[in-house]
Formats: structure tokens, C-alpha cells, sequence
């Protein structure tokens, strides 16, 4: 629909929505000066369109607020929801669908992600296809004039093409209504929290219009129903490549198995950190690590299987320590060194997982080394196991 071409690339246009034929209209995108779109809300309504993407800007986060609460009443009148306004679009894997301006679908999995920011959406579409990221769905929700995160939650929620929710947050206009979607929430839910500091909150209330609230409160609610906080879009990408291949943690006992005492530090003070401290391996277990090792090795957690550890090593130590009832998952660390080849490090470690035949105990792996750890990278995260290099 455009009021002055009548062909754009190709696709006939009109001048009007209520001059299109009598087909029905699922959704419509908005990308006109805001000024126009109440007008074309309305037309949409009248032509019994449900839903409608509102990309444009100079709404409430401009100070317009009653233009972005004229949009909701008009909808409202015709039965009609409205993601936005001030949005990328959205984009969807499974309808094969970019309403955006992403320059493409992002790589193809079960992370459904929500963002108040729409340059966030595009750069995760970029970087899904670098960190091979699988993501189902790409939602651009800017001002939250209409619909909610906690709707959006309620909807992935019952989506077979969802596994794990990670959202972008600069703030809530129903915190009480977030928390509870998110307890009713039978998926994992990642949070980043955005506007924590005193400019970033005043930069959150010009980009969305949002009112960043306490940061302490927020941690407390997040705590509270069970979502994973994410610090970083960083830490927002690992978690989310994490839990999208793999199941939470059961129980409380994490077992690291590396190859370099110094990664299994910094391994064992990362995971204190996030709230799981490393508890010292069974008696049993330690015993039978303590073949795969030679005297100087360490069986206690980390499981250090030094410099030595050969490729069927790093697959029998996998295998044993899967088939232990006391590990509940396993963080599996490479450090590169020159009698070893990390694709054949890689391979050990996914056969070795396959021939435990155990399922529902979370590993990830973390491969320390230059150019040459990159392709074990990516055939771990082929086999469903998360990587990080």
C-alpha cells in the first residue's frame, strides 16, 4: 500500500488497505511517518486485519504518547493487537517470514527472542549465523503500546518450534504481569535487563519510552520465578546456545574434565560466580578417573587429566563421569597443545556422550586455542553439544 506508486518492485501497489481485493488480511506492517498511522490502524480494522507490526518512530519515546494511545484505541475498537510502535519487525523460521529490516531469517533453531530494542534484533540475526545460534523467532516489540513480554511469553510458551525464551528488556509496564507469565513459563527464560546505571535508564526512557525501575528489585523478581539473568548480550548469546541444545542442570553437581589445570580455576571460580560452586567428586568417581590420569593428575573436581590426556582419554572420562548418578552435568574444558587435534578432541567427546547413552545431563564444552579450535567449534555445536572458544 503506497499513496503514490502503483507498482513497487514489481508487486502491484494501492493507495489504500480498503482498496485491496477481498482476500484476508493476517497482518499488516507499518512503515509510514506516525503521523499516518492512526489512519491506517483504522483502515486495517475495517478490513478485519488481527494484527499489525507498527515499525514507525515519534511515538511515546518522542514524547507523543497520546498519538501511540490513539493507535491502541482504534485497534482496540476493531478487535486488532499491535506489536510496537518504534520496531525492526519481526521475523519468523518457521512461516519463513521477515517483516524487517534484517537482511535475512537468522540461522534456524528453537530460540524464540523478544527485544525492546530493534538494533539488537538485527545484530542477533547477524550473529546467530556466526555463533550458529538456532533461532525459531525474532520479535521487535519497541514500545509495548499493545501487546506484552508477558503475552509474548504465554504465546511461546505453547509454540512446539520454542525450547528456550531470551528477552532484551529496558523496562516493564507490568512487572506483576511478567513474573507470573514467567512462573507459569514451563520453558527456560534468559533476561538482559538494560538501564541499570543512572544514563542507562535515562537512555531507556528516550529509546522506548521505558521506566528502567530498580535494578535490586528486578534481580529479586527475576530470582524469584526462576529466570536465568543474563549480564551481557555476550552472556545473553552463550546461555541462550546453551539452552537451546541442552536441558538444565540436575541437581546441584557439576563435574569439570579438562586438560589444563588453569582453565579448571578459572572454570571453578566462573561457576561460584553464576551461583554453583564445584563440590568435590565421590570417592567412586574420583577412583574411576583416576585411570584415565597419570600419578600428578587430579581426581578431586575440576578433573584435571593434564597435558597427557589423549583423545580416547577425553572419551572414556566423558563416558564415565555421564554414567556416574551423582554428576548432574558436565563441563568439558580443551586447552590446545601439539600432540593433540581438537577435531579429534571434539569427536572423542560427542562419541563419548553417545556411548553413555544418558540423556538429560547438560554438557558444554570450552575449547582454548587459536584458528584451529574453530572447526572442533563448530562440529560440537552441530552434534548438540554448546561451544565456546
Amino acid at each position: 500500500v503506497n499513496l503514490k506508486e502503483t507498482n513497487i518492485l514489481g508487486i502491484k501497489a494501492y493507495k489504500s488497505v480498503l482498496d485491496i481485493p477481498e482476500h484476508e488480511i493476517d497482518l499488516a506492517i507499518l512503515a509510514i511517518p506516525a503521523r499516518f498511522c492512526a489512519n491506517a490502524v483504522r483502515e486495517c480494522g475495517k478490513r478485519g486485519t488481527k494484527f499489525a507490526v507498527v515499525i514507525s518512530a515519534g511515538f511515546a519515546e518522542a514524547g507523543n504518547l497520546a498519538l501511540e494511545e490513539e493507535l491502541v484505541t482504534i485497534a482496540g475498537k476493531y478487535g486488532m493487537r499491535i506489536v510496537g510502535p518504534n520496531v525492526v519487525g519481526i521475523l519468523s523460521n518457521p512461516s519463513k517470514c521477515n517483516a524487517s529490516f534484517a537482511p535475512c531469517l537468522p540461522y534456524p533453531g528453537k530460540v524464540a527472542l523478544i527485544s525492546q530494542s530493534g538494533a539488537m534484533i538485527v545484530a542477533i540475526d547477524a550473529k546467530s549465523w556466526v555463533e550458529s545460534i538456532g533461532i525459531s523467532y525474532l520479535v521487535s516489540i519497541g514500545n509495548m503500546a499493545d501487546v506484552q513480554i508477558d503475552e509474548m511469553i504465554d504465546y511461546l510458551n505453547t509454540d512446539p518450534d520454542v525450547d528456550t525464551i531470551s528477552i532484551y528488556i529496558e523496562g516493564l509496564k507490568d512487572g506483576r504481569a511478567f513474573v507470573k507469565a514467567a512462573e507459569r513459563c514451563t520453558k527456560p527464560i534468559i533476561v538482559l535487563k538494560a538501564g541499570i546505571s543512572t544514563s542507562g535508564a535515562a537512555a531507556a526512557a528516550s529509546h522506548t519510552g521505558s521506566l528502567a525501575g530498580s535494578n535490586e528489585m528486578f534481580d529479586a523478581a527475576m530470582k524469584q520465578c526462576g529466570v536465568v539473568k543474563a549480564r551481557s548480550l555476550s552472556s545473553l548469546f552463550s546461555r541462550s546456545k546453551a539452552l537451546a541444545v541442552q536441558p538444565p542442570l540436575r541437581g546441584d553437581n557439576v563435574v569439570v574434565i579438562t586438560n589444563g589445570g588453569g582453565a579448571g580455576v578459572l572454570t571453578a571460580d566462573a561457576s561460584e560466580l553464576e551461583g554453583i560452586p564445584l563440590n568435590e567428586a565421590t570417592v567412586t568417581l574420583q577412583q574411576d578417573m583416576k585411570e584415565y590420569m597419570p600419578p600428578f593428575g587430579s581426581s578431586k573436581n575440576p578433573i584435571d587429566l593434564t597435558g597427557m590426556a589423549t583423545a580416547s582419554v577425553y572419551h572414556d572420562a566423558m563416558k564415565t563421569a555421564l554414567l556416574h548418578d551423582w554428576v548432574g552435568g558436565v563441563i568439558v574444558l580443551y586447552s590446545i597443545t601439539a600432540t593433540t587435534d581438537p577435531m579429534a578432541m571434539a569427536e572423542a567427546i560427542v562419541s563419548g556422550i553417545k556411548d553413555s547413552e544418558v540423556t538429560g545431563k547438560p554438557v558444554v564444552a570450552g575449547f582454548l586455542g587459536g584458528a584451529e579450535c574453530r572447526k572442533a567449534v563448530t562440529s560440537l555445536i552441530e552434534n548438540g553439544v554448546p561451544a565456546y572458544d
